[in-house]
């Protein structure tokens, strides 16, 4: 009876191993988008008091713990299934559906924020289409362009990458241009943005990193990626690590453009769009150009994200969390996982409408963004605490090294999750608690195993 279960399941489709380094490295970065600051970039300014490059690099260096027990963890179990796999062998099985639960919400919530986000932005380039309409354009453009398989959405991934990287080539090129073209006779016009004795408290420059800190959040979607990786326990570590420097070094350098060419002490005209101010004023077109490609970076992120939920539950649904013949089936001619491509899209699309009212807010994007951070940051404790059980109190040796990254990582994301809005605290553990009452029925009182693990041959 065992070998003709395993010849089943070795017959059954599976995910291909086809993604290179590279391929990673371009879908992490698409997934945090080379242009990361700049929708935040009033926000953080203003909370900031003008010290947002320090606060980034802060940033970078505190989710660097974080992104150190991901890969770590990726190298022990390279499974789809990511943190809920990671959590669920080496802390409890229960434990570990808590934290995919947690994950299903932010790796939903993402894309359907995208789509609400890309969605007004085009109709304010092409009001004749209603904002309703646009929200279904966007939603069924991630689904099919993420239907079409993975190497499809590596190209896509690739071709918005070189797109939004010239863009941000063509910023430097114009914010030098704009600088050295305005001189200034204070001594400490180039040092300002990173300190600037007038303005900065240490309460300012911890509160504008909380924020530039929730600027990484997506980083862990490679982790999800692992079955379909070339040589994933070298590969998804150096991917995720890789990710979080070159995009935290990106981004620093351009909130300095931006502060040298408009300093914190000058208020902007909008603070939501201050970045396409700030472009405009080194090269005026620079100004329809920055807003078209934010369009183009969230598009990307949340076709991104989409991908990433989809592995997810198919973890999740191979190992017999949610129902396998659904979730963890695997479509026999694209290798991917369909029915958890259309099943996201249909949960975004639906949101993208159902959001704004649970809001109470004209778009909703606001509670999208903090639920987000609210299932990310318990999937960001999770496999912090993995990484510790598994490379710290199993270890015979006992190593500094093993214990600091994912303690501080714990604790940095703690710190950031009880510091989140009260409404998304409220529906966020509405939705813990759906899940958990989910786990309940399944496993009869949780008396009966809530998952079946079948972790995927390495090949």
């Amino acid at each position: 009876m065992g070998t003709e279960a395993t010849a089943v399941t070795a017959a059954a489709p599976r995910l291909r191993r086809t993604l290179t380094l590279w391929d990673l490295i371009l879908y992490g970065m698409i997934v945090l988008q080379p242009v990361a600051p700049m929708s935040a970039f009033g926000a953080l300014s203003d909370r900031g008091r003008g010290h947002v490059v320090t606060a980034i690099l802060i940033a970078m260096v505190a989710m660097l713990f974080t992104a150190i027990s991901y890969g770590r963890m990726a190298r022990a179990y390279p499974s789809a299934g990511s943190a809920f796999t990671y959590v669920a062998q080496e802390i409890h099985p229960s434990v570990g559906y808590v934290t995919g639960w947690s994950m299903v919400m932010d790796y939903i919530v993402n894309p359907l924020i995208c789509v609400i986000w890309c969605a007004g932005q085009a109709h304010e380039f092409a009001p004749a289409i209603p904002v309703w309409g646009w929200k279904i354009v966007f939603a069924a453009a991630f689904t099919l362009l993420n239907l079409r398989g993975i190497k499809t959405s590596a190209r896509v991934n690739a071709g918005l990458t070189a797109g939004m990287s010239a863009v941000v080539i063509v910023i430097f090129v114009t914010a030098i241009r704009y600088i050295f073209g305005h001189p200034h006779s204070d001594p400490n016009f180039f040092t300002r943005p990173f300190y600037d004795p007038q303005t900065f408290t240490w309460d300012n420059l911890f509160g504008c990193t909380s924020i530039a800190v929730l600027s990484y959040i997506g980083f862990d979607g490679i982790s999800t990626l692992s079955e379909e990786a070339e040589n994933p326990r070298r590969n998804i570590l150096l991917a995720t690590v890789l990710v979080c420097v070159v995009i935290g070094i990106l981004s620093a350098f351009q909130v300095y453009a931006a502060q040298l060419i408009w300093p914190a002490s000058e208020p902007y005209p909008n603070m939501d769009t201050a970045f396409t101010f700030v472009a405009g004023r080194a090269w005026v077109p620079l100004f329809a150009i920055v807003g078209f490609t934010l369009v183009v970076a969230n598009f990307g992120s949340g076709m991104g994200a989409q991908l990433g939920a989809a592995r997810l539950l198919y973890g999740m649904g191979r190992s017999n969390a949610l129902p396998k013949s659904f979730f963890g089936a695997v479509d026999a001619k694209r290798h991917v996982p369909r029915n958890n491509v259309l099943f996201v899209g249909a949960l975004a699309l639906a949101g993208a409408f159902l959001l704004p009212a649970l809001a109470g807010a004209t778009t909703g994007y606001d509670l999208g963004a903090n639920l987000l951070n609210f299932g990310a940051l318990i999937a960001f404790m999770g496999v912090n605490a993995a990484a510790f059980v598994r490379y710290y109190l199993h270890e015979r040796e006992k190593k500094v090294g093993n214990l600091l990254p994912p303690v501080l990582g714990f604790v940095i994301c703690f710190f950031l999750w009880i510091s989140l809005s009260p409404k998304a605290l409220v529906f966020g553990a509405i939705w813990m608690a759906v899940g958990i009452a989910v786990g309940a029925w399944k496993t009869k009182g949780f008396r009966a195993n809530l998952v079946d693990f079948e972790l995927p041959p390495e090949e």
